[in-house]
């Protein structure tokens, strides 16, 4: 199978492992990075550097979904198309996105579309999509337990700021209230590392996206005790959290301090959960995992490529879409 895989070029996570592994799973694949301003017009770089679409087996797009909505008549063109989509999230919660995903899919309903919800995942199936679910994971050439002396009892890593983030800001700094909680940021890659590996009890607020981020995976590979909010059973179960066997779940500050302060004083207990959160994420959620899992999305089949009629008030909406 020949993919091209179409990245962001300016992205904050580092998903190089990730697309190194796709790369190892397939018999050709040219990994392309798109600037911010690249990605604004698509075509025009597709032109401009001469990428023959036609001959892939697989064109994936893993892209700015803001920027990518405004050029629908151009991506209806791409053909085996698939979009790797991270933020399905913001579809079904209240965001400036809410519902925009679903509206965009329906411009190209026989794309096939890789989510990280399993949640997510099924209510796009319901909706008619091509929908798969690959969970979210970490860097395992990057992330891992060194085996430091945890000397931060509780704390947080990440940003606040944007406005998607605002339940987590809100939960987070009441927490702080209450707790000493450590909130930071930090460069990416070994300072990372350094920092994560000095927590003990790592707080994750994934509120309200109904799937859990990142950073749940990268505290556990890194061996932290990970307190998450809880996304409940249909996605637990799909990830293999189990509530005080390898995570801590919660769905109130009263009960994140209650299990705080019972871990506190059961130190076996707590380091239990750290092992064997560790344990899951180095077997089932590293991106070497994940594109092996996205590699066998791609080898299936995909629907019949039929453009659908789109209003002029359709397109002109898509285009002024902020």
């Amino acid at each position: 199978m020949k993919v091209c895989l179409l990245v962001q070029k300016e992205q904050r996570s580092l998903f190089d492992t990730l697309y190194n592994a796709i790369s190892d799973n397939v018999e050709h694949c040219d990994i392309i990075r798109v600037s911010s301003d690249d990605q604004k017009n698509l075509k025009r770089f597709i032109r401009k550097q001469s990428i023959e679409l036609q001959q892939y087996d697989r064109v994936i797009l893993f892209l700015r979904y803001k920027k990518m909505m405004r050029q629908v008549s151009y991506i209806q063109q791409i053909p085996n198309l698939v979009i790797i989509e991270m933020d399905t999230s913001q579809n079904y919660c209240e965001s400036k996105y809410k519902g925009r995903f679903s509206e965009y899919f329906r411009k190209i309903p026989w794309v096939r579309v890789i989510c990280t919800g399993k949640g997510h995942q099924k209510r796009l199936v319901n909706e008619g999509f091509d929908a798969c679910f690959v969970a979210k994971a970490y860097d395992n050439n990057l992330l891992s337990n060194l085996g430091l002396e945890r000397d931060i009892e509780l704390g947080f890593i990440g940003s606040l700021q944007s406005g998607v983030y605002q339940h987590r800001k809100d939960f987070l700094e009441h927490l702080a209230t209450k707790e000493e909680l450590l909130i930071t940021k930090t460069n990416s890659g070994n300072d990372y590392l350094q920092m994560l590996n000095r927590i003990k009890f790592f707080v994750c607020a994934d509120i309200p996206f109904r799937e859990y981020m990142i950073k749940n995976f990268e505290a556990m590979a890194c061996g932290c005790v990970l307190f998450t909010w809880d996304n409940e059973a249909e996605e637990n179960e799909a990830l293999g959290f189990k509530d005080m066997e390898n995570v801590v779940l919660y769905k109130t500050h009263d009960e994140l301090q209650e299990k705080l302060n019972l871990l506190r004083a059961d130190f076996k207990l707590a380091e239990k959960i750290a092992k064997q959160g560790q344990l899951l994420v180095e077997e089932h959620h590293t991106w070497a995992r994940a594109a092996n899992q996205i590699v066998d999305h791609l080898s299936k089949p995909l629907r019949e490529m039929k453009i659908p009629k789109t209003s002029f008030f359709s397109k002109l909406k898509f285009r002024i879409l902020k």
